[in-house]
């Protein structure tokens, strides 16, 4: 039975999509729950972890779960829930490190972009167009081939690959703002340009970077998983969702999965909740238009 009051006078189109904004709003509540859970075990998941991640002892190889060991061990002997509560750090704050830092390159060239105009907005327009050419997962392989595996230099990459899809977007938000009239009357003020876009121009475009900024976060997890799968990223033993897919392939083939499993479906929620939540606050942006 529908929880949305039925409204006396709306068509059945009308009702259906009060129905629907009233479900989504449910989603989003459920996907900040488990994007806060797992920011949670991000950060203080090194405290809590009941037994050292890294600690080994091949008698306990692939010994199922037990009341001190929720998930078993793997085929090094080390408690799989430890790992996995450890693993979290690099696996969601490596992610926000990229998504921040492709924000911070992408608002700023919108937004001189879109201010500057004329040969300025041309030659940025250039260089997003020729970074647009490079995967992330290419960039962040070349990185690693130059500098040596390891998590900073992938998600350097990474974040240099991101960086024209945010700049882009808001590049044509920042335009018509520029047009708008409250940044002609600030200009008449003798208010400088950085005051300007600092205080008007980026706070009226926020609510874009955060859903640009939240849909971008799901593929950065995914991509720098892969790199760690591919031994690209973060080096074992150091405990990595990514890492724990690769590492406990073995163990799905002779029918011991709780490593690759447990690993692989942390990285969905968390990927699926941030791109449910992204898609939602997109939505909304587009409404408020």
């Amino acid at each position: 039975m529908s929880t949305v009051p039925t409204v006396p006078g709306l068509s059945g189109a009308a009702r259906r999509r009060t129905r629907a904004i009233a479900g989504s709003g449910k989603v989003a509540v459920v996907c900040l729950i488990v994007i806060a859970v797992a920011l949670l075990v991000a950060i203080i998941g090194s405290a809590v972890a009941p037994h050292d991640p890294n600690a080994s002892n091949l008698n306990n190889s692939f010994v199922g779960p037990s009341a001190g060991h929720l998930l078993g061990f793997d085929s090094q002997g080390r408690d799989l829930f430890s790992r996995l509560l450890v693993g979290a750090r690099t696996s969601i704050l490596g992610p926000a490190a990229v998504v921040v830092l492709a924000l911070i390159a992408g608002v700023l060239c919108a937004i001189v972009a879109a201010w500057r105009g004329g040969w300025v907005d041309s030659a940025i327009s250039v260089v997003m167009d020729i970074l647009f050419a490079f995967p992330g997962i290419l960039l962040a392989v070349l990185a690693a081939a130059v500098f040596g595996p390891g998590l900073t230099a992938a998600a350097l990459a990474l974040a240099v690959a991101y960086t024209p899809y945010i700049a882009r977007v808001l590049r044509s938000a920042a335009v018509r703002e520029r047009a708008r009239e409250y940044i002609a009357a600030g200009e008449v003020q003798g208010l400088s340009a950085w005051a300007i876009c600092s205080r008007h121009l980026v706070p009226n475009v926020a609510p874009l970077i955060v859903s640009q900024g939240t849909l971008l976060f799901g593929y950065a997890m995914v991509d720098l998983a892969a790199i760690s799968f591919i031994g690209l990223g973060v080096q074992p033993p150091q405990a990595d969702w990514g890492v724990m897919v690769a590492t406990g392939q073995p163990g799905v083939l002779q029918g011991y999965p709780a490593e690759s499993l447990s690993a692989g479906l942390c990285i969905v929620a968390v990927v699926v909740a941030v791109n449910l939540l992204g898609e939602r606050l997109s939505q909304r942006n587009e409404e408020q238009r």
